[in-house]
C-alpha cells in the first residue's frame, strides 16, 4: 500500500498541502475561471442537475480536507458527510447595464472571498444579466485540488464538443464514513515511520537538522540553468512584492491567436509562448515607469509553473508541477529585440536542469514532518525568488459547450501567493489569446492601466512581424 492511500486513506501529496500552508492573511490560494456564454441562461434547477450528473466523474469535489491529529501527517481527502450541491452553487445576477465592468466588479468580490476549509474546497456562480442576453460562469477552486492543466482537463467532464448531449441520471450517492481519531493516528504514525524511512535514504543528516532540509529545498526552488549553476541572487524589488490584502482586483485582455503566430513566424525561432512573455514583459516595463521606477537594464523574474504530467494521468486531480523562473526582460524598449532575449532566455531554460530539480524537491517535501513543510512552502514562494506569477495554458482549439450554450469566452484566474500582489494568467480557447490579470485591490487600484499597456505591447510586436 502506498503512503498516499495507507488505510485507504487519500493522502495530499506534499505540493498539495503546501498549498494550504501557503494560505494566510490576504493570500488566498484558489484558482478559477470566468467563463461567458451565450444566452439564455439555464435554470438555476437545470445548472445544478447539470452537475449533479457529472459528479461521479469529479469524486474530489465532494470531499473536504481533514486535519491530523497532533500533526502527524500530512491531511488527508475525506468525503463530506454533510454536502449539498446548492451551498457549491450560487446564482446571481448583474446590475444594468450588465457590460464587462459590471461583470468584473462581481468576480472582484468572488474570487477575493476565501473558500471554507470544513467544505469542499469549491464553488461556482452562475451570472445572468449580461448585455446581448449572455451569461457567465465565475467558478473557483483551492490549487491543492488542482493544477491549471488538470483544470483544464476538467472541461472535458463539464462541456460538451457538441450542444445536443443529454447528461444520464446520476447514480445514488452515500458518503463514506469519516475516519475516526484511531484511524487517523494511525495512518499519521506509519506516514511519520515512512517520512524517516525517506529522509534516511536521502541523508540522514537532512533528518537530525530540519533547517539545513529546509535550506536545501529552497536551495533546489530557486535553482536556474543547472545543478551546476544554482540562481544565488534574489529577484529584484518592485512595488508589487508585498503582502496582499484580502480585495481582489481583476481586468481581462482578449487577444487573437493569429497575431501571435504571425510574430512567432516572422521571428526565425520563437514560440508563441515566447511571444506572450515578450508582450507582458513590455507592458510590465510601462508600468514601472508609471511608478517612477527606473527600468534601464531590470529584468524580473516570472514564476512559470511547468506541468509534469503524463497522458496517462490526464484528468486526475491534485497537482503535478514544476516551478520554474523565467526572465522577464522589462528593460528592454525594442519589441524586436526583447522579444529576441525573451527566446534566448527560455531556450537556456529549456536545457537547464531546472525542471529535474524540482522533481527531486517533490520528493524530498514529501518525506517533510508537516512542520518543516509549511515553512518551506512558503518560503519557496517568497519574494526573493520572483516578482510575479505568470501562468500560460493552453486551453481546447474548437468551440465547446455547455447545457447547449457555447462557451464565447474563457478568463483564467491566478492567485496572490505571499509577498506578491500582481499575477497574470493566459489561456488559449478557440483562436483567442485571453490575459486574466489580477491584482491586491488597493496596492494596484490601475490595474486597467496594465491591461492598456499589454494591448499596446502585443501591437508593437505584431507591427514589427508585419
Amino acid at each position: 500500500m502506498t503512503d498516499e492511500h495507507q488505510g485507504h486513506l487519500d493522502r495530499l501529496t506534499s505540493v498539495d498541502a503546501g498549498f494550504l500552508h501557503m494560505e494566510e492573511d490576504g493570500a488566498h490560494m484558489h484558482i478559477g475561471a470566468l467563463g461567458v456564454f451565450d444566452g439564455p441562461a439555464p435554470s438555476i434547477e437545470a445548472f445544478r442537475a447539470h452537475l449533479d450528473a457529472r459528479l461521479p466523474r469529479l469524486p474530489r469535489y465532494r470531499q473536504r480536507v481533514q486535519q491530523m491529529p497532533l500533526g502527524t501527517g500530512r491531511p488527508v481527502w475525506v468525503e463530506d458527510a454533510h454536502f449539498h450541491l446548492d451551498y457549491h452553487v450560487r446564482h446571481t445576477a448583474l446590475p444594468a447595464p450588465g457590460g464587462e465592468r459590471e461583470l468584473l466588479n462581481l468576480v472582484d468580490r468572488v474570487i477575493g472571498q476565501r473558500l471554507d476549509r470544513t467544505k469542499p474546497l469549491w464553488e461556482m456562480w452562475l451570472v445572468e444579466g449580461l448585455e446581448g442576453g449572455r451569461w457567465a460562469l465565475v467558478a473557483k477552486t483551492h490549487h491543492a485540488m488542482v493544477d491549471g492543466v488538470s483544470g483544464v482537463d476538467l472541461m472535458s467532464v463539464l462541456f460538451d464538443l457538441t450542444p445536443d448531449v443529454q447528461d444520464e441520471p446520476p447514480p445514488a450517492w452515500s458518503p463514506k464514513p469519516t475516519p475516526g481519531a484511531v484511524d487517523l493516528l494511525a495512518t499519521g504514525a506509519l506516514g511519520l515511520v515512512r517520512n524517516v524511512a525517506d529522509l534516511a535514504g536521502q541523508g540522514v543528516g537532512l533528518a537530525l537538522h530540519p533547517q539545513k532540509a529546509v535550506r536545501t529545498t529552497i536551495g533546489k526552488v530557486t535553482a536556474l540553468a543547472d545543478a551546476a549553476k544554482p540562481l544565488i541572487s534574489a529577484a529584484p524589488k518592485t512595488p508589487f512584492n508585498d503582502k496582499p490584502g484580502p480585495h481582489r482586483r481583476v481586468a481581462l485582455v482578449s487577444t487573437d491567436l493569429a497575431d501571435y503566430k504571425r510574430v512567432k513566424a516572422s521571428s526565425g525561432g520563437a514560440t508563441v509562448n515566447d511571444v506572450v512573455l515578450a508582450a507582458v514583459a513590455g507592458a510590465l516595463g510601462r508600468f514601472l515607469q508609471d511608478r517612477d521606477v527606473p527600468i534601464e537594464g531590470l529584468s524580473l523574474r516570472a514564476c512559470v509553473p511547468v506541468s509534469l504530467r503524463p497522458d496517462s494521468k490526464r484528468g486526475a486531480l491534485g497537482n503535478e508541477i514544476a516551478i520554474m523562473n523565467a526572465p522577464l526582460p522589462v528593460g528592454i524598449t525594442d519589441p524586436s529585440a526583447r522579444l529576441a532575449a525573451v527566446r534566448e532566455a527560455m531556450e537556456d531554460l529549456k536545457s537547464s536542469k531546472q525542471a529535474e530539480g524540482a522533481a527531486v524537491l517533490t520528493s524530498l517535501e514529501n518525506a517533510l514532518p508537516p512542520a518543516i513543510l509549511a515553512r518551506a512552502s512558503r518560503l519557496g514562494f517568497s519574494s526573493r525568488l520572483y516578482n510575479l506569477l505568470v501562468t500560460n495554458v493552453p486551453g481546447p482549439q474548437l468551440p465547446i459547450y455547455m447545457l447547449g450554450r457555447q462557451l464565447q469566452e474563457l478568463v483564467p484566474l491566478a492567485f496572490l501567493a505571499p509577498e506578491h500582489q500582481l499575477a497574470i494568467g493566459i489561456m488559449s480557447y478557440n483562436g483567442a489569446v485571453v490575459y486574466g490579470l489580477m491584482a491586491d485591490a488597493d496596492a494596484v487600484p490601475d490595474l486597467d492601466l496594465l491591461a492598456k499597456h499589454l494591448r499596446e505591447s502585443l501591437s508593437e510586436l505584431v507591427a514589427t512581424a508585419d
